[in-house]
């Protein structure tokens, strides 16, 4: 309950700590003082914690309604770079702090305050058009030129680093993050290691591999069961749930059902 209250209010960080440390503070002597001038009523203590409810709901819509466009940047399917938030200012597109596997989190204070947000349009899963590729990278370079951001996995990371829980699929199976790590250090586009999935349900038994493999691209065949160019051209493909693709270099993960599968990625992942 508290961690769903903390996240609609953005985050248990210093500000919201010293606004509720003043309301209480306000409340408990307002108390005390009607105690000494003998004026206790329970109807005005009443509506006093009515009113600090409401100042919490204030705050949880505010959050809320910046969350929807609480965004520096967000990149379309056809290249757009759109800006909504000023550089200066924080936006609120990492929600709250929930089960986070950051290094760089600063303790007590929301990550909102320093990090800057990029959204893509699209859904998890989705393989990035090169339209919107060639955008990111232009927006990624840009933004690493002009704040001097390190080109690190963990100066450049998605939402779900930072909310596990709530975000967990977020920027999405089809992020490119092994090219465009590559691509920022000035490297060749070819990727040392992609993991394939079958479907969209071999989500988290692909990350795990992913994640094994320094956190390599993950790729998830189209509805024609065709493999993505990308996937293909990789040094060496790792096949989660699906049959042989052929590739030079390749590892098969998978059984004749989803437990074979389950068995064969857990055996990989011992090695």
């Amino acid at each position: 309950m508290g961690t769903f209250i903390s996240a609609w209010l953005g985050g248990w960080d210093t500000a919201l700590r010293v606004l509720v440390v003043l309301m209480v503070l306000d409340y408990v002597t307002g108390f005390l003082g009607a105690i000494k001038n003998h004026k206790v009523d329970s109807d005005v203590m009443f509506w006093g914690g009515i009113r600090k409810g409401a100042i919490l709901a204030v705050v949880a819509i505010a959050v809320q309604l910046d969350q929807m466009v609480g965004k520096h940047f967000g990149v379309g399917k056809n290249g757009e770079i759109h800006q909504y938030v000023d550089l200066s200012c924080p936006a609120w597109a990492n929600g709250g702090v929930n089960k986070p596997d950051w290094p760089l989190l600063q303790d007590g204070v929301n990550p909102n305050y320093y990090t800057v947000s990029i959204e893509h349009e699209g859904n998890s899963g989705d393989a990035m058009p090169e339209a919107q590729y060639q955008a990111t990278l232009a927006l990624h370079r840009w933004l690493i030129e002009s704040l001097g951001i390190p080109v690190t996995r963990d100066n450049i990371i998605g939402h779900y680093r930072i909310d596990s829980v709530n975000k967990s699929n977020c920027p999405g199976l089809g992020f490119p993050w092994e090219r465009l790590l590559k691509d920022l250090h000035g490297g060749s586009d070819m990727l040392n290691v992609a993991v394939l999935l079958y479907t969209k349900e071999d989500f988290w038994a692909g990350a795990d591999v992913s994640a094994k493999n320094g956190y390599c691209a993950i790729f998830v065949r189209p509805p024609d069961l065709s493999v993505p160019a990308e996937a293909m051209s990789a040094q060496k493909l790792i096949v989660v749930g699906g049959p042989t693709t052929k590739h030079l270099n390749e590892v098969i993960l998978s059984g004749n059902n989803k437990f074979d599968s389950a068995a064969a990625v857990a055996k990989y992942l011992e090695e």
